[in-house]
């Protein structure tokens, strides 16, 4: 890839309805949990197109106000056409990607690293010279990243135990240290609270801001 002279990586982030998504995240951020489903997304979005080696990001999304934020940040919107589930978006964008890009990779990323770094994801799609590749989250079991070479399928098999499904159909995994952020997506409260730890990015820490400010009374409601 080292001779090409653009970027060499296209990313395709699937982002669900913030009015239904991270549903995990509600018992501890009742009215906030849209806001910070929102924010992660804007914020992995504007750390994608950070990278050096990524030469545009492709969200496929339905939600009107997401499309907005991250087409203000520099992606491009794919409408979710299929409409069915996590896989299939992923299937969709990363065809758009194809078709249009055909001598780029294409990267699958997960829409909730509010903590990711560019520079961290750069080592990751550096690293990713296998025919396809992916980035196993924190906890072990799930994938936070699945990248396909030029002209090679992305094939995702993104849910639950997705790092053994990717694995089991030719997938390589990524041995890589110093990664967290890339690793570090958020589901629960105390993922959250761990991407705090790591260093979140403007939008996410603007709407925690806005939940502490409620958890101390100083704005009016209740988180």
């Amino acid at each position: 890839m080292a001779h090409l002279q653009v970027a060499p990586w296209i990313v395709v982030i699937p982002v669900k309805r913030t009015a239904i998504a991270k549903s995990r995240l509600a018992a501890a951020y009742p009215q906030h949990r849209p806001e910070l489903a929102r924010a992660f997304a804007v914020d992995t979005t504007a750390a994608a197109l950070s990278s050096p080696l990524v030469r545009a990001v492709l969200v496929v999304t339905d939600d009107p106000v997401v499309a907005a934020d991250v087409t203000e940040a520099g992606a491009r919107v794919i409408p979710d056409l299929p409409g069915v589930g996590l896989n299939e978006a992923l299937e969709h964008g990363a065809a758009v990607a194809a078709a249009e890009f055909p001598e780029s990779g294409v990267a699958a990323l997960s829409a909730d690293l509010p903590a990711l770094r560019p520079l961290e994801l750069t080592t990751a799609l550096a690293a990713s010279v296998a025919d396809r590749s992916f980035v196993i989250d924190l906890p072990g079991t799930g994938t936070t990243m699945l990248a396909a070479g030029p002209g090679v399928g992305l094939d995702p098999r993104f849910g639950v135990g997705s790092a053994l499904a990717h694995q089991a159909s030719g997938a390589v995994p990524l041995e890589l240290t110093s990664i967290d952020s890339l690793r570090r997506d958020v589901d629960t409260a105390a993922d959250l609270a761990h991407a705090v730890q790591l260093g979140v990015g403007p939008r996410t820490a603007d709407v925690m801001s806005l939940v502490l400010g409620a958890a101390t009374g100083t704005e009016g409601i209740a988180c």
